[in-house]
């Protein structure tokens, strides 16, 4: 089973996994568990916030440092439309959440 995701974003292709660590910074940051996170963005009830966390966290957990992860993020997720941001963060949780195909 694969855990984790790749795709290509910003400015290149990248390796984005939800590990054991990152699970828990990101129910820290949005203050609701992984199931609740979860339920929320396949319903359409997300923050902003918590996509652009779960891209910034899958690609530290891919192996991207904290720093470039931050980078990345604030280049090519902040202040884009939410329609190119949803499908990969849903991407890198589906991928956690059931394994990727």
């Amino acid at each position: 089973m694969n855990l984790k995701h790749e795709a290509f974003f910003g400015d290149g292709e990248h390796t984005f996994a939800l590990t054991d660590d990152m699970i828990a910074e990101l129910e820290r940051i949005t203050e609701h568990g992984i199931g609740a996170l979860y339920l929320r963005a396949v319903n359409m009830q997300f923050k902003l916030a918590d996509l652009i966390e779960v891209i910034r966290l899958g690609l530290i957990g891919g192996k991207t440092s904290p720093a470039r992860a931050k980078e990345l993020v604030d280049t090519y997720a902040r202040n884009q439309p939410i329609d190119d941001l949803y499908p990969l963060a849903m991407d890198i949780l589906d991928a956690r959440w059931s394994g990727a195909a």
